[in-house]
């Protein structure tokens, strides 16, 4: 996502933010995942000879109660087709899609903020976009990723760390006390 090939960490992601604060505090995380493509190009049509793909373990920070919006862009660059994509620990709602490259100036205007549906999986069309909004509400780390196995083996995953809120029961629970070390 975002020409980021996700590298799981040899540490669970949730013990590394609930032990170490931070990230890069004894962390092998880091929180620079980039907010849009650092290379735009074509996304429907033919795919640059290199598209610039590093692998590491970066994940986006959202403070607690955050209003999120993503647009997930389906690309051609190992070919066109549909990705089930699933987002744990919250709902989302679909509040548009479409076919070709996402407009940011005129598609925005045709989402459906009225009635959209929620979900928590979603397919985004081959050769298209599909835009979500979700309620950062749920302290922790969740993973958005594809459904197919094997575009998991490549990558096609991310890391969101939702921060704990003010309130005790906006907060993330701790481990259990007979939790391993490792």
């Amino acid at each position: 996502m975002n020409n980021e090939s996700f590298a799981l960490p040899s540490i669970a992601l949730l013990q590394q933010h609930y032990f170490s604060g931070e990230a890069n505090n004894g962390s092998s995380y880091t929180t620079d995942f980039p907010g849009v493509p650092l290379r735009p190009f074509n996304y429907t049509g033919t795919p640059p000879n290199n598209t610039m793909v590093s692998n590491g373990t970066k994940t986006v920070v959202i403070p607690y109660n955050t209003r999120v919006q993503v647009v997930l862009q389906e690309t051609s660059i190992l070919g066109a087709e549909s990705h089930p994509l699933h987002l744990h620990g919250f709902n989302f709602f679909v509040v548009g899609q479409g076919f070709g490259n996402f407009n940011e100036s005129s598609d925005p205007i045709k989402f459906n903020l009225v009635d959209p549906v929620e979900r928590n999986t979603v397919a985004v069309p081959s050769g298209g976009w599909v835009a979500i909004r979700f309620l950062a509400d749920n302290p922790g780390v969740w993973l958005m990723h594809c459904h197919f196995d094997v575009h998991l083996s490549w990558g096609l995953r991310m890391a969101w760390i939702v921060e704990d809120g003010e309130l005790p029961n906006q907060k993330l629970p701790p481990p259990p006390k007979d939790l391993p070390k490792c």
